[in-house]
């Protein structure tokens, strides 16, 4: 027990609990409607105050849990996984998509399960010495490569992003070389260009260049050039086969005037929201783009406009330093960790928590497309808040296992 005291990460778990209470406040005043003395509020605060005190005790027992006996469900937890994304496929639409599990009034997010599983699984497979024959790399990309095929399928294209930028966090971690790492993300990036036929090819040249000059055997230098240029030729059948509202959605990201009473309205009340609300913000329970309901998914996904309304710059800027000293003190404890696997998963788990950080903000404030992401910690929502609590349970684990080991 005194090693525990002397080891365990107090602060980290201090900040934890104040970022889960602030969210609380934040979505009792987005579920709340205030006109004149008359306030009508829902109970959404109360279930997160609920998922919280279940997720606080599971964060316990993962203390106290030895390791191993965590680990022996790593590989079970990415096949139950995988189960559920393939059974949520077949259950009825929830807003254009297949993304939850209804149980009475509470819902669950299966996606939300296969992030963390595919971290702490690839995370064993990337574990192992580097080979030249990227076997390493095949082995993490192939693991990833089936949770996001079938997200793509529900179809959730936000969440897909997120699976690759923890797959490129780990990647990273583990030693892969960056010119593997730029093949990697070559295709992501000839999506975007392929809508300009000049700059496409001056990206292909430039790929080709690169990897040839890096070493990297022609034959895998050929399949990737192969694979952007596949993905020039096939962008236009792969548009045609979006649905609308995702068309809607890019158009309205490019210009959020181009639908402004569909794909571009939550855009543009969320960006209004958040510049009415100055330096100091109109005061709280007092946003007016919220309390005349203009602000659409006020509590989750939206719940950054609230605060931007209702606490202004400086409210808005202090929730952004403590989340950013948050991720400092987790990126902190990855020196302290001593078993490779373990530090790999704690990369991809700081990954996706500052990626959904990031993400989440700039769609409020327009600079990124409406994706769905919520605001790690802060946002509604049981399943969210338990998986990122088990995640960052682990980190903490894991730093406090390093006394164990001594």
């Amino acid at each position: 027990m005194p090693s525990f005291r002397k080891n365990f990460d107090y602060t980290a778990l201090i900040l934890y609990i104040l970022l889960v209470l602030i969210g609380v406040v934040c979505i009792y005043t987005a579920s709340t409607t205030k006109v004149g003395d008359v306030l009508t509020t829902s109970n959404f605060y109360l279930k997160q105050l609920l998922f919280f005190g279940v997720s606080f005790g599971v964060l316990m027992l993962i203390i106290y849990i030895p390791l191993p006996i965590l680990e022996a469900f790593y590989i079970p937890g990415y096949i139950f996984s995988l189960l559920l994304l393939v059974i949520v496929l077949f259950l009825p639409k929830i807003n254009g998509s297949h993304r939850w599990f209804q149980l009475g009034g509470l819902s669950f997010q299966p996606s939300e399960l296969a992030k963390l599983s595919m971290i702490l699984i690839i995370s064993k497979a990337l574990a192992k010495p580097y080979m030249p024959n990227g076997e390493t790399l095949w082995k993490g990309f192939l693991l990833a490569l089936m949770p996001i095929t079938i997200i793509l399928i529900e179809p959730d294209f936000g969440t897909t992003v997120v699976f690759w930028v923890i797959l490129l966090g780990m990647y990273a971690a583990a030693g892969i070389p960056f010119e593997y790492l730029m093949m990697i993300i070559s295709p992501i990036l000839s999506i975007f260009f392929a809508f300009n036929n000049v700059v496409f090819v001056i990206f292909i040249l430039f790929m080709i260049i690169f990897v040839h000059k890096k070493g990297i055997a022609w034959p895998l230098n050929a399949v990737v050039s192969i694979m952007n240029l596949a993905i020039f030729f096939i962008i236009p059948i792969i548009w045609g086969g979006f649905k609308p509202y995702q068309q809607n959605r890019i158009l309205t990201f490019i210009n959020p005037n181009h639908d402004p009473l569909g794909a571009g309205y939550q855009v543009i009340q969320a960006k209004i929201a958040i510049g009415s609300g100055g330096l100091y913000g109109k005061g709280f329970l007092l946003g007016t783009q919220k309390n005349m309901d203009f602000l659409p998914e006020k509590h989750t996904d939206f719940i950054f406009s609230v605060i931007g309304e209702e606490f202004g710059f400086w409210g808005a800027g202090l929730l952004l330093l403590i989340y950013a000293f948050f991720l400092t003190k987790l990126i902190k404890n990855i020196d302290k960790i001593n078993i490779k696997d373990r530090k790999i998963a704690s990369v991809g788990i700081i990954s996706y928590l500052a990626f959904q950080f990031f993400v989440n903000i700039a769609m409020n404030l327009g600079i990124m497309p409406t994706t769905g992401v919520p605001l790690p910690l802060i946002s509604y929502g049981g399943s969210n808040l338990l998986i990122n609590t088990i995640a960052i349970a682990l980190i903490l684990k894991y730093r406090l296992e390093k006394s164990h080991l001594k």
